[in-house]
C-alpha cells in the first residue's frame, strides 16, 4: 500500500508534539524521541491507517513500545565494565525505565489540566498540603480546593486513559 504523505503529515502534526515530550523524557535525547516518533506515526499509520477512534492512546502505547525496545537494545549491547560496575542489575534498570515512564506520563497528563486544577492537585497530592493550607496558598476557598481538586482527578483519569494507561 503506498503511504498517504498527507495521512501521515495530518498525524503527525495533530500528535507529535505530544508524543515528542513524552519519548524525550524518557530518552533524554531530542533527536532520538524524534525518531521514536516517526517510527510509531508511520507504524501505527501502516498498520491501521484509516482508525482515529483511540489513536493518541493506540500511538502513546507504540511510542512507549519503541522506547522499551530500545533500552532492551541497548541493553543487550557489549559494554565495559569497570570495577564499580559488578553489581549491575537488569532487573533494577528494567524497574527504574518504568518507573521514568510512569513519570513522563503522568507529566504529560498533569499538563493537559487546566492550570487551577493542576495547582489544586499538586498542592494536595504531591506536596501533601491540607485542604485548609492549599486554600490558604491558592487564595481561593477550602469548597474550591475541594471541588478543583474533585475535577482534576476525573479529568486525569480520563487524559490517562486516552493516553493507553490502564488501572
Amino acid at each position: 500500500m503506498p503511504m498517504d504523505e498527507e495521512a501521515v503529515a495530518a498525524m503527525y502534526r495533530d500528535h507529535g508534539a505530544a508524543l515528542r515530550r513524552f519519548a524525550r523524557g524518557a530518552v533524554g535525547s531530542e533527536q532520538q524521541a524524534e525518531d521514536i516518533v516517526q517510527e510509531a506515526i508511520i507504524r501505527v499509520w501502516k498498520l491501521a491507517p484509516e482508525t482515529t477512534v483511540g489513536l493518541r492512546a493506540y500511538l502513546y502505547r507504540t511510542v512507549r513500545n519503541l522506547i522499551v525496545d530500545e533500552y532492551r537494545h541497548q541493553a543487550r549491547r557489549p559494554r565495559v565494565v569497570d570495577s564499580l560496575d559488578d553489581g549491575f542489575d537488569r532487573a533494577y534498570d528494567a524497574e527504574r525505565i518504568d518507573v521514568l515512564l510512569g513519570r513522563v506520563v503522568m507529566e504529560e497528563a498533569l499538563l493537559r489540566l487546566t492550570a487551577e486544577h493542576r495547582q489544586a492537585l499538586i498542592a494536595l497530592h504531591y506536596r501533601r498540603l491540607s485542604v485548609a493550607e492549599a486554600a490558604e496558598e491558592l487564595g481561593v476557598p477550602v469548597g474550591t480546593v475541594k471541588s478543583r481538586c474533585f475535577y482534576a482527578l476525573k479529568a486525569l483519569r480520563s487524559t490517562l486513559e486516552e493516553m493507553g494507561v490502564e488501572p
